[in-house]
Order: structure tokens, then C-alpha cells, then sequence
């Protein structure tokens, strides 16, 4: 819309010098219109040419020959110092803005000059008028490009919430499905694994008691104890596909934790060693989850914030409860300064409450003892649900 009304103004002024050269009968009126129509010319096959809108040199060029025809103009008819305007804001359009403020100020100064000759004199509103178009349109300019850079500056701004938004849907999608993938295994494990587990107790029990050992009923039994057999291992294939992949990795929750601890010495240079307490049990999918990002959180923290050139951590495994104890000899800290959730350094600050409500989730508790100094010591328990050592010892 700029762009043609601009065109409209051009095509105007050319019109108004040509018309004023004839009905007031210059002598000269046909050389305006000569000089009106060739700047015209000019003037329309830049919009044409792709390469001006391209190429400053190319456009460099366009102008110079339009300045040039425009100086012909003016020496015909001082009405010709009208088009000064729009050119203006060609060249700055088209220049580089050092370049085009030359270009400005290289017109101005004809402009002056021209009308001056024509007038046989220099006046102060021969200068004013002039000067003033000229820094109309600088400004006019420098607004329109700061407008647009606010615009471009918005529109990227959106651009990039628009972006964050997709990655936290994304993020909280991929959230849900792990978690509900973990409640499906903890249900699985808790029901239908410990439902067959009991029917093939009770099957393998009437097979010893049947009386009489009648092949047709005992042959139905050991089919349908096989058939418990066979969908207890489904169920707990299902149960070790939907577990974290670092006990789907290692196995079990003391090899995930040994593993763990190797992990972490390699990575950062320190003396971590794990020790397992008691005899070890196949505890439910979310035990075994949250004891291991609990002890994940925890070495991460003692890495970043502690120091330390020791950790140790301890699994024991306490016959109604299992705790995992994790100490080092970092430089340790106050736990009742520490920030609140999303108040700390860069955000930070979620830790400690993350591990205090996955242990919660189970019913158990998180305990973290501290001092500058001192190192620091976290310790989760949870209960072992009913049933656990009964199925794992049977």
C-alpha cells in the first residue's frame, strides 16, 4: 500500500509541473513534458526490475540515473523540486541507511540550489522547506523500521511461546503416558501376577490332594496350573517392559543401584560405593521406581551442590520395610535454609521435594540430616506391601 500510494505521488507531481508548464505558456513547457515523461520512464522500470529490489549496486545505479533525470527536470521547471520528496524516500528505502542519508542529503542540497537558480536568489524558506521534507522523511523512515523490528521482535516472541507450549504438552504427554504405564505395571504386579501366582499355589496343592489320581481330572488340573504358569510370566513380562530403564537394564533394584553408583564414580571421579543390607526381595515396580530415582536425585545433588569425595549408599532390606540411606562427606548445608520449590539458583530448588513426595506416594518417609560441614545424609523408607515375601519366597 506504501508502495503505490508512492507510486500515485510520483505520477502527481510529474503531472502538476507538466500541467503548470502549460497553462501558464513557459516557454520551455515542451521540454518539460519531455523531461516530465522521460523521468517517468525511468522511474517505473525500477519497480520492474527485480534486481533493484536485490542488489544495492543495481539500485545504486536506478537512482543515479533517476537523480539525473530528475536535475534535467528541475532545470527546466522549478516545480520539478517537488519531486524531491518521494525520492527521498526511495533511497532510503533502497540504500543502506549511511547511504541513503547521503543520497538525502546530495538531493536536498540540488533541490536548494536548483529552486535557488530559478530564483535568482537564496531565501531562508528556500532552505527551510527542503531541509524540513527531508527530515519529515527520515523520520518517517526510522519509525517505520523500528515499528517493523518491534513487529519482527513479536512475532518471534510468539513464535518461540508457541514453540515452548508445544514442547511442555509434548513433555507433559510423555509425563502421563510413563506414569500411567508405571500405575498399570504396579496393578498388573499387585493383582493379576499375585492372583496367578496364588491359583498355581492352590492348583499344585489339589494336584498332590487329589484322591484316587483320576488321569482325566488330573490332567485338567495340570492344564490349567500350566495355563497360570504361562499368564504369570505374561504378566510379568508386562510388569518388566513398563519398569524404568534402569532396572529394565540391570534387572533388579540392587544391580540398577550398583550400577548406578559405577556410573556416577566414573563420571565425576569419586569414591561411590554401593552395599546391599539383608536379603533381598522382588519388591512392586513403584518401590523399586522410587527407591531408584530417589537415589538418582539424591547422588545428583551431592555432585552439584556437596563436593564430595566419598558416598556411600546402603539398601537394606528390614523384613516389613526397605530403606535407602545415601551419606557423603561433602561440604554439606542447613536444611532449613533451603529454597522452596522453584526459588532456588536458576530455578532450582525441586529436589528434596521430589524425593519427599515420592516417598509419601508410598507411604513411607524421606528424612535428610545436615550441617555446613558435615556432609549429608538422606534416608527413605517405604513398607513392603503385604504378600511381598510370602510370593517371593513361595
Amino acid at each position: 500500500m506504501l508502495r503505490g500510494c508512492l507510486h500515485l505521488l510520483v505520477l502527481a507531481l510529474l503531472g502538476l509541473a507538466v500541467a503548470r508548464a502549460v497553462a501558464e505558456d513557459a516557454p520551455h513547457a515542451g521540454a518539460v513534458l519531455a523531461a516530465a515523461v522521460a523521468v517517468g520512464l525511468i522511474y517505473a522500470v525500477g519497480p520492474a526490475l527485480p534486481s533493484v529490489q536485490r542488489s544495492t549496486a543495481a539500485a545504486a545505479i536506478w537512482l543515479t540515473i533517476l537523480g539525473l533525470g530528475w536535475l534535467v527536470l528541475l532545470y527546466w521547471t522549478p516545480d520539478g523540486i517537488w519531486l524531491a520528496f518521494p525520492l527521498f524516500f526511495v533511497q532510503l528505502h533502497l540504500l543502506p541507511m549511511r547511504w541513503g542519508l547521503t543520497a538525502v542529503a546530495t538531493t536536498t542540497v540540488a533541490a536548494i540550489a536548483g529552486f535557488a537558480w530559478h530564483q535568482d536568489g537564496l531565501t531562508a524558506p528556500m532552505v527551510l522547506g527542503p531541509v524540513l521534507g527531508a527530515a519529515v522523511a527520515v523520520a518517517t523512515v526510522l519509525g517505520y523500521q523500528a515499528l517493523y523490528r518491534e513487529s519482527e521482535a513479536r512475532r518471534r516472541l510468539i513464535d518461540e511461546l508457541t514453540a515452548a507450549r508445544a514442547d511442555l504438552a509434548a513433555a507433559e504427554h510423555t509425563g502421563g503416558v510413563l506414569a500411567e504405564r508405571e500405575r498399570l505395571a504396579r496393578e498388573i504386579h499387585d493383582t493379576l501376577a499375585q492372583g496367578l501366582s496364588s491359583i498355581q499355589l492352590l492348583l499344585r496343592a489339589a494336584e498332590r490332594a487329589l484322591p484316587g489320581r483320576s488321569d482325566s481330572a488330573l490332567g485338567h488340573v495340570r492344564q490349567a496350573r500350566q495355563a497360570a504358569v504361562d499368564n504369570l510370566a505374561e504378566a510379568r513380562r508386562f510388569v518388566r517392559d513398563w519398569t524404568p530403564p534402569g532396572l529394565e537394564v540391570a534387572g533388579s533394584l540392587p544391580a540398577a543401584l550398583k550400577q548406578l553408583c559405577a556410573t556416577t564414580a566414573d563420571a565425576f571421579g569419586l569414591a561411590v560405593h554401593a552395599s546391599i543390607s539383608g536379603v533381598p526381595i522382588e519388591l512392586p515396580a513403584a518401590q523399586e521406581t522410587a527407591l531408584l530415582r530417589i537415589a538418582q536425585a539424591a547422588l545428583a545433588n551431592a555432585v552439584q551442590h556437596g563436593q564430595p569425595s566419598r558416598v556411600e549408599l546402603t539398601l537394606s532390606y528390614m523384613g516389613t520395610d526397605v530403606a535407602l540411606d545415601i551419606v557423603d562427606d561433602g561440604t554439606g548445608f542447613d536444611p532449613e535454609l533451603v529454597a522452596p520449590p522453584g526459588q532456588g539458583p536458576d530455578g532450582t530448588g525441586f529436589g528434596l521435594a521430589a524425593m519427599r513426595a515420592r516417598a509419601r506416594a508410598l507411604q513411607g518417609a524421606l528424612v535428610v540430616e545436615s550441617a555446613p560441614g558435615k556432609g549429608t545424609a538422606v534416608a527413605a523408607t517405604l513398607p513392603v506391601p503385604a504378600g511381598t515375601v510370602e510370593e517371593v519366597s513361595a
